[in-house]
């Protein structure tokens, strides 16, 4: 929801009644993931997208019917065998997506929830998808970390807490999800399906090192998502007016501004860390840190064979087990014949992807076997 949440938001405050799709499960190869929204505004204007583009004329009439019924629907789309051109996703996927009409009435919460998250704090919404009772279907609990209190209810305390302890794991790992329960939120039974929205900060990419790759890496990194930051010793070259794109600009010791975001908690199992200084009296005291981080979602080094030679060399004497340099991805990239900084750029940001996702950085023509993993 966080590309459309201005939007909805500004029709919310004016009072305004929006038919907000959100793609709640997917099945095989479906183009967009859980948590994927598409508005039908107060005039029938589009806004986002629920499969890129497969089955949006369906949501579209659907949300039109719901923003004068009132009534939620969650339906499922996906191709039939009979004809695979008719509305559905051609890609041969399936998406179950949940229609509701979204205003100041039924859905109070909105503007904390906004709040919550354009300041960075974790929060996710939990909604009713499918129960017995119909009056039950499209009720709310808004969920935050553990020893804060939520809001809202899903109609039982039962239901509440059983939810309430599930969305707080998701929510810790920024997964969104559907879980199902008993009608009223037994354990084991079926009839009561929630969507749990996650939204959790947006993650990390630090770039250490202010070079031109790190420019193009930066860049490439704000376009999928990431919150950069950009850390150099050097003054000179650590300058906002040479990295418009980053979120901040740090003029510190890499290793040492490295150590007080680890401290400060501002490091998590998201976070991307790329060393692009290729300088052992800055890559190796960095590398030091960053290996024996806890948690950390990728952690990539430049450098030619013999720089990487010399930087294990110099990790193992600083005491470095195998295990923590295992972690590392060095030479960083993937082998895409990259020359250029951007076309290097390209292939770091392919293999973060990769390793994220568990692809194999082959061509698709040459593997068989389902796209999305």
């Amino acid at each position: 929801m966080r590309d459309v949440l201005d939007r909805l938001l500004a029709w919310w405050q004016a009072g305004e009644s929006v038919a907000v799709g959100t793609v709640v499960a997917t099945f095989d190869s479906a183009p967009r993931p859980p948590g994927a929204v598409m508005l039908v505004g107060p005039e029938l204007e589009v806004v986002g997208s629920v499969s890129g583009g497969c089955v949006e004329g369906a949501v579209y009439q659907l949300g039109e019917e719901i923003l004068g019924s009132g009534e939620p629907v969650l339906q499922r789309y996906g191709v039939s065998d009979e004809s695979a051109f008719a509305v559905g996703l051609t890609c041969g996927g399936i998406i179950d997506v949940f229609v509701e009409k979204v205003d100041r009435m039924s859905f109070p919460e909105l503007a904390e929830v906004a709040t919550d998250i354009a300041e960075g704090r974790p929060v996710a919404v939990a909604t009713v998808v499918a129960h017995p009772d119909p009056k039950r279907i499209g009720r709310r609990l808004i969920v935050r970390p553990e020893g804060q209190s939520a809001v809202g209810g899903l109609g039982s305390d039962r239901a509440d807490d059983a939810v309430l302890d599930d969305a707080r794991g998701l929510l810790a790992n920024g997964r969104s999800e559907t879980l199902e329960y008993g009608p009223d939120g037994q354990r084991r039974g079926e009839g009561m399906r929630v969507f749990v929205s996650s939204y959790a900060p947006v993650p990390r990419l630090l770039v250490f090192g202010a070079i031109d790759f790190a420019a193009a890496v930066g860049r490439l990194g704000a376009f999928l998502g990431y919150r950069v930051t950009v850390c150099d010793a050097r003054a000179v070259f650590a300058t906002a007016s040479r990295f418009p794109f980053a979120d901040e600009v740090i003029v510190d010791w890499p290793h040492r501004y490295l150590s007080g975001e680890a401290t400060a908690g501002r490091i998590d199992d998201r976070t991307v860390i790329c060393v692009l200084t290729h300088d052992p009296k800055f890559d190796v005291p960095l590398l030091e840190v960053a290996l024996r981080l806890p948690q950390v979602a990728y952690i990539g080094a430049m450098g030619s064979r013999r720089t990487h030679d010399d930087r294990l060399k110099r990790l193992r004497e600083a005491g470095l087990t195998e295990d923590e340099v295992a972690r590392l991805s060095s030479p960083i990239g993937l082998d895409l014949g990259a020359r250029t900084p951007e076309e290097t750029a390209v292939s770091i940001a392919a293999e973060i992807i990769a390793q994220r996702w568990g692809g194999a950085g082959q061509r698709l023509s040459a593997a068989a076997g389902p796209i999305h993993h």
